[in-house]
């Protein structure tokens, strides 16, 4: 018999995912299953972007690309960056992945040896701690409670260094919180990690031009370049603000030390993001950003409506998201309430299950990003389907009380 690796006992399925395709299911059962599980934007890829695509076929790029990707790629996002952020950066400071999660965990891989500890604040997207297992590292949780915002603060992040901490990781704006760290909350952070040279900083920044201020952009951790140097490396990608989630295309800047030990990991896994979707991605960073301000005021304008519908109606105490697409509210009220069918609701998991097995909706346990008593939704679809999601919620919690 074949063991597997001993690391793999530790890991767990990714919980958006298995919701997502437990909704799949119900879906596939006749029920009139809405699904708000999974973080992804419902609008098509811009034509633009998809044209470009199609151009790369016809004109036969269908080969490999080098490790770190295309080079008119690379420079396409030097170039974004330099005039967003004011960083000259070189090409080769750049590296191409599938998706800004490949990125993450190669970045990852490149920085922790067996027995390091990672710091991550919670809440947190599902897969940080189980991607640190998986390069044998020790995830550390920080609790980042409603009362701050869901966000770190520089003293909580003091008290948690220990002499085996070797990374943070970032994440802003926040899935699944929606919270966005100011520009000054970032600076008092990179105050703290410039005392401890050893330690790098993964600032996973996906959602950066999904933000509800006035810029329709979060502050970077690159504005802290110059304190952290080698120690920061931040992440990003097409596929939350272009609608590109399937293209799997993303991308990490840091110094050419992090870059090349990123691009050794990824020649001996991937190899390198399809050619045909670094195509697309150039596309969008060389292209028009008029769509992306579309989407973000489209996603506004849909965070209103549902913050709306649940405080007014459910009467739920949340804090409103700043950016990304989430809404991350506590179900506190109703854990120890029995069901009409007369089982206790114990948990975040519980009333998860109960609104999906009774009321056909499709949430995510906040205990699957580190934060029990909550539940996550997405408000990545139309407001039609919003509306109706939110009269579900209101009738399962009204169920309960």
């Amino acid at each position: 018999m074949v063991n597997l690796a001993q690391r793999l006992s530790a890991v767990r399925s990714s919980s958006t995912k298995a919701m997502t395709q437990k909704a799949r299911q119900l879906k596939l059962m006749g029920h009139d299953v809405i699904t708000l599980s999974q973080g992804e934007p419902d609008f098509d890829t811009p034509e633009h972007i998809a044209n470009a695509a199609k151009c790369a076929i016809d004109s036969g790029m269908t080969r490999y690309t080098e490790v770190a990707g295309l080079l008119s790629l690379r420079e396409a996002i030097a170039e974004d960056i330099q005039a967003t952020d004011g960083w000259k950066v070189g090409a080769d400071q750049i590296t191409v992945g599938c998706g800004a999660k490949q990125v993450v965990f190669n970045a990852l891989m490149a920085i922790i040896s067996a027995g390091d500890e990672v710091l991550i604040p919670a809440p947190y997207w599902v897969s940080y701690p189980d991607m640190v297992r998986l390069c044998d590292g020790i995830p550390v949780i920080i609790d980042c409670p409603q009362r701050n915002g869901y966000k770190l603060t520089a003293v909580n992040l003091l008290r948690a260094i220990t002499p085996k901490t070797r990374c943070l990781m970032l994440n802003s704006p926040n899935n699944p919180s929606g919270a966005v760290y100011s520009a000054n909350e970032l600076a008092a952070i990179a105050d703290v990690l410039s005392d401890y040279p050893h330690i790098a900083v993964i600032s996973d920044e996906i959602y950066r031009n999904i933000c509800y201020n006035e810029l329709q952009q979060a502050p970077s951790m690159i504005a802290q370049r110059n304190s952290l140097g080698e120690q920061l490396v931040v992440v990003n990608g097409v596929s939350k603000a272009y609608a590109m989630t399937g293209w799997r295309v993303g991308f990490g800047v840091a110094e050419r030390k992090i870059v090349k030990a990123i691009n050794v990991i990824q020649s001996q896994s991937s190899s390198h993001t399809c050619s045909i979707a670094q195509a697309a991605a150039e596309a969008a960073y060389r292209g028009p950003k008029d769509v992306v301000r579309q989407f973000t005021t489209a996603f506004k304008s849909r965070r209103d409506l549902v913050i709306q519908q649940l405080k007014q109606d459910a009467g739920i105490d949340m804090l409103i998201p700043d950016g990304a697409f989430y809404l991350f509210f506590p179900c506190d009220d109703v854990i120890a309430c029995k069901t009409p069918q007369g089982t206790s609701i114990n948990n975040d998991l519980d009333m998860a299950q109960y609104m999906l097995e009774f009321y056909n909706l499709a949430l995510v346990p906040g205990s699957a990003f580190g934060m029990p008593g909550h539940l996550r939704m997405s408000y990545a679809c139309d407001e039609q389907t919003l509306t109706k999601a939110c009269e579900r919620i209101v009738q399962a919690i009204h169920s309960l009380m």
